[in-house]
């Protein structure tokens, strides 16, 4: 496979501190009565990470020339959406993590029902972001991300994929059916992010559906280096719990497949996420380094 790009995680700091930069001003302090939702809210989102998906909508819709400060608005979209993904899958109820991105889960640091709402909040903040006019000036470009983060997030994205997880601690799935469970859950909302970019930029269609094809390899790549990393990975170098789906009987790539197979399966899919990239004609390195990155990571 290529190796990555050196400047690769130079682009990536620096649109993740962009974004985070971002996300701040539009949670800002305050001394209202209601102030302790805004709290949890910015301790979930601003406590670091990769910031992949924002990356992907960043280095997607600088192919089209889009301004950054659009970008990043919608790239702080997804981020939110993402993290609302995270406080609630941490919960009790649902994963009952106690670490996320190295530090306590938001229900630990608050509490559950603040936790959950402190969830709500940044799902529907992520879809006022795209409506609002300082996002992009045309409203059906406005609508288009709207329709297609809805679609991501819901029950034909990561909401389903959420609800095969729990059945998964019950039924024993196949292979197919863990990699409908991954497209769906983890998946989407990467093709979602990957594919921001282009709706910002007007890309022609055969770009989005590329793009699209791109990301749903990338995601499963992702996934299944996630499976990896749960089952032999340690809390300090991942910042989250692992050992998870092992401790809850959960099929995943890695126990179907075995280490070696998922490892081939996962770089396999990252190369035919780069040749779907083709179509740029060279003019999307950051994308393809970015396919690298996911089956070469740590964390």
């Amino acid at each position: 496979m290529p190796s990555v790009s050196p400047s690769l995680s130079t682009a990536m700091a620096q649109v993740a501190a962009s974004v985070t930069e971002v996300m701040a001003r539009l949670l800002p302090k305050s001394d209202f009565a209601e102030q302790r939702l805004f709290d949890a809210m910015r301790y979930s989102v601003l406590a670091g990470g990769k910031r992949l998906r924002p990356f992907l909508t960043v280095s997607t819709a600088r192919l089209y020339g889009v301004s950054d400060e659009s970008a990043f608005r919608a790239a702080a979209a997804i981020e939110f959406l993402h993290c609302y993904s995270l406080v609630h899958d941490d919960l009790p109820a649902m994963d009952n993590a106690d670490l996320r991105r190295g530090q306590p889960t938001t229900h630990l640091k608050f509490n559950e029902a603040t936790a959950i709402l402190a969830g709500d909040a940044l799902l529907t903040m992520a879809f006022e972001i795209l409506a609002d006019a300082r996002t992009h000036e045309d409203p059906k470009v406005r609508i288009a991300m709207v329709a297609l983060l809805a679609h991501a997030a819901g029950a034909r994205g990561m909401v389903g994929g959420q609800m095969l997880d729990l059945i998964a601690e019950t039924t024993r799935f196949d292979i197919g059916a863990i990699t409908r469970l991954q497209r769906m859950k983890t998946g989407e909302l990467i093709a979602c992010a990957t594919e921001m970019g282009g709706i910002l930029g007007k890309a022609p269609a055969p770009h989005l559906s590329a793009l699209r094809a791109y990301a749903h390899d990338l995601g499963l790549a992702f996934q299944i280096i996630d499976d990896l990393l749960d089952l032999q990975g340690s809390p300090e170098e991942t910042g989250k719990s692992v050992g998870q789906d092992e401790q809850a009987g959960k099929a995943t790539f890695v126990s179907i497949l075995g280490h070696d197979r998922a490892l081939q399966q996962a770089r396999l899919l990252s190369e035919q996420a780069i040749a779907h990239l083709s179509i740029f004609e060279g003019r999307a390195g950051q994308l393809e380094d970015i396919a690298v990155f996911v089956v070469d990571r740590k964390s």
